[in-house]
């Protein structure tokens, strides 16, 4: 997908903090006539107006000035919205649930991707891509899983957000088939932090670089990643990262703002990262 724009941003998860929202794209300047805004998911969840964020970020995709990847919090809101899982008390999305443009809203977002191409040389997920994937093998399986979250027929959606959850498999194979294959594709793009050096996923840490990680695991960005040869990629998710630059390939755009830090926007143009503090907290 590729847009005109004077300014292309990249944005990190907004999980619902929508005053930090308005916040930054104060900062920025943004212009929504000339700029556009991708969106690297999470939308909603824990912050403080996670329906407010939600109908105004998809006001802005409706009017081709935004797009969005989905995020696990992203995806969990849609197994919850649909019955499959019961909310935690932790993620502020009742108000999503219960809007009147509910179903409205749920239906769009299920239509969003899991990988989006900025540019050319850009690539943004979630949570990354991992070492052993390529690019184009990456935008490829994303698709696999849009068509089953973006089918026509709920049945179809509603019998795979009921396997969705669970951390197995955890190391990716092209032998993999049906829901397990959907399942470990989405792990990867959405939720992935640490691997080993088969690629296998580890799902506990979420803490910074310099913590002590599990025996046999780094970060997923550490290991020689084929992506990363033809493209940068941008992601977010890990929040303990705040933004990091890993290499001149590899950029994060999670400033943790949920958890009191800030919400950060990357722009293409120049690389220049700008933040805001989160207003709320």
């Amino acid at each position: 997908m590729n847009r005109t724009a004077r300014y292309n941003y990249v944005i990190g998860d907004v999980q619902g903090c929508f005053e930090a929202l308005k916040a930054l794209l104060k900062e920025i300047q943004f212009d929504a006539d000339q700029d556009f805004i991708w969106f690297a998911g999470d939308l909603v969840a824990r912050g403080e107006n996670s329906i407010g964020a939600l109908r105004f970020i998809k006001k802005l995709v409706d009017n081709g000035r935004a797009a969005t990847v989905l995020g696990n919090h992203d995806l969990t809101l849609l197994a919850v919205a649909r019955g499959i899982k019961p909310a935690k008390e932790k993620d502020h999305i009742q108000d999503v649930i219960h809007a009147l443009e509910s179903d409205e809203l749920i239906d769009w977002l299920r239509q969003q991707p899991l990988c989006l191409f900025p540019n050319e040389t850009t690539v943004l997920t979630h949570a990354g891509i991992p070492p052993n994937w390529t690019v184009e093998q990456t935008a490829q399986l994303a698709k696999e899983v849009e068509a089953v979250i973006g089918h026509e027929d709920f049945a179809v959606v509603d019998a795979f957000l009921q396997e969705m959850f669970g951390k197995q498999p955890d190391l990716w194979s092209d032998e993999l088939q049906g829901h397990a294959r959907l399942r470990c594709i989405v792990n990867y793009l959405t939720r992935m932090r640490l691997t080993d050096a088969e690629g296998r996923l580890e799902y506990s840490f979420k803490d910074a670089l310099d913590d002590p990680m599990p025996a046999g695991f780094k970060p997923w960005f550490e290991f020689e990643s084929q992506a990363a040869q033809s493209h940068q990629i941008l992601f977010g998710h890990w929040a303990a990262l705040q933004g990091k630059t890993i290499s001149a390939q590899i950029q994060n755009v999670d400033g943790g703002c949920v958890w009191g830090n800030q919400l950060m926007a990357y722009r293409l143009e120049d690389q220049q990262m700008f933040a805001v503090d989160n207003p709320v907290i």
